[in-house]
């Protein structure tokens, strides 16, 4: 692999750390962190970073006009690296970009715009613990809870490797459809929740940007953000 990857006992946030290094970096590179003291989630949210668990950036020269397809090719490949682990393991892919097991949260992503041609995103995956449920939006699990022995570097050594082959790739188009393929609640209903209300329809797509593509009782609707919940 042509990862430059750096191991940090203790930090604010893995993607603080990256931001500064996509100043300097020209190749794809890792921050991982045994600690983070102020991890951040999605739409401004704190992210619980419980001990045991492994949390990381990786930062890549990537066009920011194809984000979206970045975030599908990242969840995509965290589903096969668990897949890969436990091959029976019932994993899902939540909107925009969580990872389910189990039907509880395992996963989840922040993207964020690096320095130059940088993107970076931001990872966690919930080894061995998982947050309290009563405190967040959606149930969440841990690989152990579900039976599935890994560690930090094991994991992340392997969700590497399968990125890099999934970029390699370089088709869109096939990792969208796998995507599908592996989404909960695709054509069934589901509400949106957004800050200016929530919207209610049936999940039929994401675009080639990842944008939710739902059918409303006004008509086809896209949606960019939002928090999904089913039924």
């Amino acid at each position: 692999m042509d990862w430059q990857i750096f191991h940090y006992n203790k930090v604010t946030s893995t993607n603080d750390v990256a931001l500064t290094q996509s100043r300097i970096s020209d190749g794809k590179f890792v921050i991982v962190a045994d600690t983070q003291t102020a991890g951040r989630g999605r739409r401004g949210r704190a992210w619980q970073s419980l001990e045991g668990n492994l949390f990381f950036s990786a930062g890549l020269p990537y066009p920011i006009q194809q984000c979206g397809a970045l975030v599908m090719l990242c969840s995509l490949s965290l589903l096969q690296t668990i897949k890969s682990l436990c091959p029976t393991a019932d994993v899902q892919l939540k909107w925009p970009n969580d990872v389910l097991l189990n039907g509880a949260k395992v996963s989840g992503m922040l993207l964020e715009k690096g320095e130059k041609n940088y993107m970076i995103v931001g990872i966690g995956v919930n080894i061995s613990q998982c947050p309290n449920n009563m405190q967040l939006l959606y149930p969440t699990t841990s690989l152990t809870a579900a039976g599935i022995q890994t560690d930090c570097h094991t994991f992340l050594d392997l969700f590497l490797q399968i990125f890099d082959k999934n970029l390699a790739a370089n088709d869109t188009s096939a990792i969208r459809q796998q995507w599908l393929e592996n989404a909960k609640g695709l054509n069934k209903p589901v509400t949106v929740h957004q800050e200016r209300g929530n919207i209610k329809g049936i999940f039929i797509s994401i675009d080639e940007n990842a944008n939710l593509v739902l059918n409303t009782e006004n008509g086809l609707q896209k949606i960019m953000v939002g928090d999904v919940f089913y039924g």
